[in-house]
Protein backbone atom coordinates (compact mmCIF):
# COMPACT_ATOMS: atom_id res chain seq x y z
CA UNK A 1 0.00 0.00 0.00
CA UNK A 2 1.21 3.57 -1.31
CA UNK A 3 2.36 5.59 2.39
CA UNK A 4 0.78 8.60 0.16
CA UNK A 5 -2.55 7.39 0.71
CA UNK A 6 -2.50 5.56 4.18
CA UNK A 7 -1.27 5.88 7.81
CA UNK A 8 1.08 3.65 9.54
CA UNK A 9 0.82 1.84 13.30
CA UNK A 10 2.91 0.52 16.03
CA UNK A 11 3.40 0.66 19.43
CA UNK A 12 4.96 -1.14 22.24
CA UNK A 13 4.36 -1.29 26.41
CA UNK A 14 6.90 -0.46 29.23
CA UNK A 15 5.42 -1.99 32.38
CA UNK A 16 6.49 1.17 34.75
CA UNK A 17 5.67 -1.05 38.06
CA UNK A 18 8.54 -2.98 37.37
CA UNK A 19 10.26 -0.26 34.87
CA UNK A 20 11.07 -3.42 31.85
CA UNK A 21 8.58 -3.78 28.55
CA UNK A 22 5.81 -5.79 28.93
CA UNK A 23 6.25 -8.88 27.27
CA UNK A 24 3.14 -11.14 25.85
CA UNK A 25 0.37 -8.90 25.54
CA UNK A 26 -1.89 -9.41 23.27
CA UNK A 27 -2.99 -6.31 20.86
CA UNK A 28 -5.82 -5.96 18.70
CA UNK A 29 -6.02 -3.59 15.66
CA UNK A 30 -9.30 -2.17 14.05
CA UNK A 31 -10.03 0.59 11.74
CA UNK A 32 -12.86 3.10 10.68
CA UNK A 33 -13.36 5.54 7.42
CA UNK A 34 -15.23 8.23 9.87
CA UNK A 35 -16.55 8.58 12.70
CA UNK A 36 -20.03 7.31 11.71
CA UNK A 37 -18.69 4.43 10.35
CA UNK A 38 -18.26 0.79 11.75
CA UNK A 39 -14.97 -0.78 12.94
CA UNK A 40 -13.13 -3.19 11.06
CA UNK A 41 -10.92 -5.94 12.62
CA UNK A 42 -7.61 -6.09 10.78
CA UNK A 43 -6.46 -8.58 13.23
CA UNK A 44 -3.75 -8.34 15.62
CA UNK A 45 -0.11 -9.47 17.41
CA UNK A 46 1.91 -9.69 20.53
CA UNK A 47 4.56 -7.59 22.34
CA UNK A 48 8.18 -9.45 21.80
CA UNK A 49 10.86 -9.46 25.00
CA UNK A 50 11.45 -5.82 23.88
CA UNK A 51 7.69 -4.91 24.33
CA UNK A 52 6.92 -4.27 20.81
CA UNK A 53 4.68 -5.43 18.36
CA UNK A 54 6.08 -4.98 15.18
CA UNK A 55 3.99 -7.13 12.89
CA UNK A 56 0.25 -4.92 12.75
CA UNK A 57 -1.44 -5.42 10.26
CA UNK A 58 -2.04 -2.34 7.57
CA UNK A 59 -4.58 0.34 7.61
CA UNK A 60 -6.50 0.01 4.51
CA UNK A 61 -6.97 3.08 2.43
CA UNK A 62 -8.93 5.78 3.55
CA UNK A 63 -8.47 4.91 7.59
CA UNK A 64 -9.47 7.86 9.64
CA UNK A 65 -9.83 6.20 12.89
CA UNK A 66 -7.76 3.53 14.74
CA UNK A 67 -8.46 1.67 17.59
CA UNK A 68 -5.65 -0.45 19.24
CA UNK A 69 -6.74 -3.18 22.20
CA UNK A 70 -4.04 -4.24 24.75
CA UNK A 71 -5.53 -7.20 27.24
CA UNK A 72 -3.31 -6.97 30.00
CA UNK A 73 -5.38 -8.45 32.61
CA UNK A 74 -3.45 -11.93 31.78
CA UNK A 75 0.31 -10.39 31.33
CA UNK A 76 -0.61 -8.66 35.25
CA UNK A 77 -2.00 -12.21 36.39
CA UNK A 78 1.00 -14.17 35.29
CA UNK A 79 3.55 -11.27 36.60
CA UNK A 80 1.68 -11.48 39.68
CA UNK A 81 1.87 -15.34 40.04
CA UNK A 82 5.11 -15.17 39.68
CA UNK A 83 6.20 -12.73 41.99
CA UNK A 84 3.82 -14.60 44.59
CA UNK A 85 6.71 -17.44 44.25
CA UNK A 86 9.26 -15.75 45.61
CA UNK A 87 7.46 -13.55 48.51
CA UNK A 88 3.53 -12.84 49.78
CA UNK A 89 0.67 -11.74 47.83
CA UNK A 90 2.02 -8.35 46.87
CA UNK A 91 -1.55 -6.98 45.19
CA UNK A 92 -5.28 -8.20 45.52
CA UNK A 93 -5.86 -8.69 41.69
CA UNK A 94 -3.59 -8.84 38.08
CA UNK A 95 -5.02 -5.48 36.71
CA UNK A 96 -7.67 -2.71 37.77
CA UNK A 97 -7.90 -2.21 34.21
CA UNK A 98 -7.96 -6.02 32.34
CA UNK A 99 -7.90 -4.63 29.06
CA UNK A 100 -6.96 -1.04 27.53
CA UNK A 101 -8.24 0.50 24.62
CA UNK A 102 -6.80 3.55 22.23
CA UNK A 103 -8.75 5.22 19.85
CA UNK A 104 -7.58 7.89 17.29
CA UNK A 105 -7.35 9.87 14.62
CA UNK A 106 -5.06 9.29 11.77
CA UNK A 107 -3.89 11.31 8.45
CA UNK A 108 -2.84 9.21 5.21
CA UNK A 109 0.84 9.54 4.82
CA UNK A 110 1.34 9.89 8.69
CA UNK A 111 2.98 7.24 10.78
CA UNK A 112 1.56 7.06 14.59
CA UNK A 113 4.13 5.26 17.02
CA UNK A 114 1.31 4.98 20.16
CA UNK A 115 3.80 3.50 23.45
CA UNK A 116 1.32 2.40 26.40
CA UNK A 117 3.19 3.29 29.87
CA UNK A 118 1.38 0.37 32.19
CA UNK A 119 0.89 -0.28 35.76
CA UNK A 120 -1.63 -2.62 37.74
CA UNK A 121 -3.45 -0.03 38.84
CA UNK A 122 -3.26 3.03 36.07
CA UNK A 123 -1.76 3.77 32.12
CA UNK A 124 -0.84 6.61 30.06
CA UNK A 125 0.10 6.93 26.30
CA UNK A 126 1.00 9.34 23.83
CA UNK A 127 2.12 9.80 20.16
CA UNK A 128 5.79 8.77 20.17
CA UNK A 129 7.82 8.97 17.10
Amino acid sequence: MSTETTASVSTHILDTSVGRPAEGVAISLAARSGWDAGWVALGGSATDADGRCKDLPALPEGTTHVRLDFEVEQYFSKKQAEAQQDAPRVRDSGAFFPEVTITFAVTPGEHYHVPLLLNPFGYSVYRGS
